[in-house]
């Protein structure tokens, strides 16, 4: 069976500060389908939604824009890098190739730990630049950042 081509935008009736119960919702819902990924991409058409979860040392959050630390090397269990991350992994590629073409990223932010309501959805963010260079920890980490999209 073929997966679902990526949506980008909007998906159903969703708007900004609408909350969801889990990430089970998101991915049934289709807002963000993977279940544990933070990055819903493809290589060659970018990504279409993104999970803020504070998981990353090298997140950074600013009022109009934040700096998302690209997938891999990190340990779950700590949150530090332990490994550079992988120039060819598919979702660092499809940010990347947001950054490209300009297509909106479906943002949504872990807002509780545990319990109901766990995300709020924050609207359509667009890739502005990246960087790809020693992290906080010393590893090659990649760094998107988001701004508002205006579309």
């Amino acid at each position: 069976m073929k997966p679902p081509a990526p949506r980008f935008g909007h998906v159903g009736t969703a708007q900004p500060g609408d909350l969801f119960h889990s990430r089970l919702e998101l991915s049934l819902l289709g807002q963000h389908r993977p279940r544990r990924a933070g990055v819903a991409a493809t290589a060659a058409l970018g990504a279409e939604s993104i999970v803020l979860a504070e998981a990353y040392e090298d997140d950074e959050y600013h009022d109009d824009y934040f700096w998302y630390a690209g997938s891999g090397g990190r340990d779950a269990k700590t949150g530090r890098q332990i490994t550079d991350q992988d120039p060819s992994d598919y979702r660092n590629q499809g940010l990347v190739r947001s950054e490209q073409t300009g297509q909106p990223v479906r943002v949504f932010w872990r807002i509780a730990p545990a319990g109901e309501r766990q995300f709020r959805y924050e609207g359509l963010w667009r890739v502005v630049a990246h960087t790809y260079g020693p992290g906080r920890s010393g590893f090659q980490v990649f760094r998107f950042r988001l701004e508002p999209w205006r579309g």
